[in-house]
């Protein structure tokens, strides 16, 4: 039986659990949820995330939500090794930054998409650029510390890639696909990093599928 992905492709907290569906050849359907109707909020996705948001995974009787769970369960499930789970000290390194990418990355952009593209592609309003500003701050913060590590080490959690590194991609692909891309050039090991995630093959595959008008 296929498991079940609930939510849009273009979210990226969808995306991040398509991208692990792929990197271990999982059989997955993607099943949509209607968010400007507010079908999120509705008693049927609360039931599968009591928070009404997305994603919800369903594989058999399990059901999970919370992207970077989910993720981890596909990941083990899949007996893939970008948690390192063998190397007790490899893997508390991927721990280390998938709480990085959550703490300082995920949490500059996801304002930055938001206001840049969800609020007047799709709520039709106008940008607040103080709210961007002040992400693109604390982004770039983030992002010294990413470029410090980077010139050590190839990857994140250390000469290896692990989910730390592709849990970034969904931000990522925003990143570089809206108005303030150019703010990588003030760090080029960082902007190589991603450039070397987004070429893995599931990186690609879902980045087709954030594209749809259906994601």
């Amino acid at each position: 039986m296929a498991m079940k992905v609930y939510g849009p492709a273009a979210s990226t907290n969808v995306a991040r659990v398509l991208v692990c569906l792929e990197e271990v050849g999982a059989e997955y359907e993607v099943v949509p949820v209607d968010m400007p109707s507010g079908e999120h909020k509705g008693p049927a996705h609360v039931a599968r995330n009591p928070f009404g948001q997305v994603p919800a995974f369903q594989d058999g009787d399990l059901i999970l939500s919370e992207s970077r769970a989910i993720s981890k369960y596909i990941l083990r499930k899949g007996r893939s090794d970008l948690l390192r789970e063998s190397n007790l000290s490899e893997s508390a390194m991927v721990d280390v930054w998938l709480e990085v990418e959550n703490a300082h990355f995920n949490s500059a952009m996801s304002p930055i998409i938001f206001e840049s593209l969800v609020v007047p592609s799709f709520l039709g309003g106008e940008t607040d650029m103080k709210i961007v500003k002040e992400n693109l701050e604390k982004l770039k913060t983030a992002l010294e510390v990413y470029e410090a590590r980077l010139s050590k080490f190839k990857y994140l959690a250390g000469d290896f890639v692990s989910l730390a590194d592709i849990s970034h991609f969904p931000a990522a692909y925003y990143l570089l696909g809206g108005p303030h891309a150019s703010v990588l050039e003030a760090y080029p090991h960082v902007k190589a990093w991603i450039a070397e995630v987004k070429e893995r093959p599931s990186v690609k595959k879902v980045a087709e599928l954030m594209k749809m008008p259906s994601a």
